[in-house]
């Protein structure tokens, strides 16, 4: 084994050191900094996760208890005995279960509708030049500028003139208001999924055309596939924000005498919770408030790992 040998040192100069400072040292210097900041980030995310996730448990075990449990104890988690009771009467006499049927059929439509329109726009502006293109983008773009609230005015009036003419594209109409849902998320979706299109590998689409391939052939048997992370991580959030959408529904879907309710689930939770208030029956209010949680609860858990590969992999690519 060789030995490291140094030039002998000048008149006034200090002997050469055999173990000089590497980056080792540096990063002891640094570990205590580190330390401290971890441990501040994992006291941040545990106080974080505290605030989220106690809220969601109290309203679940409140659907659990009596009405004089939830005024006697209201901030406690565990009630005396588990009444599940009232999630049956919630369904029924709440009418729940009929709000839930509406906003699934609703929601069915809509997202299919945005998810096949939006891409399709997307795959377009994405992977066409044309005189155009930029414009046409930008202006689903300014559709994100747009507060729903400003189109309230004009959206009801040109609903209701429609209606004259057209009675399903009318006011309580379900296929008006799954109409009104694609528009609404139809600027996102385009936004989202044109950066995920230019993503994808030319030489792939070149050979598709190449064998034969036509343009509606390549799209839907080559490039929609391989969009699939983006099409679940888009579809989710167009699930998770038609379902919770209140204003649009409110302004649209107006009660209706001599008609039965066609309300969504968000409509049916004022409603119940106007009434079950009147009743003192609070523990009915928590269960339907449950029971239209955790729907999109389950459909996030189970489609966490799909929403995070879809929205980074136009980074990775």
């Amino acid at each position: 084994m060789s030995t490291v040998t140094h030039p002998p040192a000048g008149p006034g100069q200090a002997p050469p050191s055999d173990r000089t400072p590497g980056p080792r040292a540096a990063v002891d210097g640094g570990g205590a900094g580190a330390k401290i900041f971890n441990g501040f980030s994992h006291l941040f995310l545990a106080v974080w996760a505290i605030m989220v996730v106690y809220p969601l448990l109290w309203v679940v075990m409140s659907a659990l208890k009596t009405d004089s449990e939830v005024i006697r104890k209201p901030l406690s988690l565990f009630p005396e005995t588990l009444q599940w009771d009232n999630f049956a009467r919630a369904w029924t006499e709440g009418q729940i279960g009929s709000f839930f049927l509406n906003t699934v059929l609703v929601l069915t439509g809509s997202v299919f509708l945005t998810m096949l329109l939006g891409s399709m726009a997307a795959y377009v502006l994405a992977r066409y030049e044309f005189p155009g293109n930029r414009l046409i983008y930008y202006m689903f773009l300014s559709g994100l500028t747009l507060p729903v609230y400003l189109a309230a005015v004009p959206l009801f009036k040109g609903v209701y003139n429609m209606g004259v003419t057209l009675p399903f594209l009318g006011p309580n109409s379900y296929f008006m208001l799954i109409l009104v849902y694609v528009a609404w998320s139809l600027a996102f979706t385009v936004f989202f999924m044109h950066s995920f299109f230019r993503t994808l590998p030319d030489a792939i689409a070149e050979a598709a055309m190449v064998d034969g391939a036509s343009h509606s052939r390549l799209f839907f048997s080559v490039m929609l596939p391989m969009a699939k992370p983006g099409l679940i991580s888009i579809g989710i959030f167009n699930v998770l924000g038609q379902w919770n959408q209140w204003y649009l529904p409110t302004l649209l879907m107006q009660s209706v005498a001599d008609e039965p309710k066609k309300q969504v689930i968000s409509q049916g939770l004022i409603e119940l919770s106007v009434n079950q208030g009147y009743r003192s029956d609070w523990s009915g209010l928590f269960a339907g408030v449950t029971m239209a949680m955790l729907p999109v609860l389950i459909v996030y858990i189970v489609f966490q790992r799909q929403v995070q590969s879809g929205l980074t992999a136009g980074v990775s690519k």
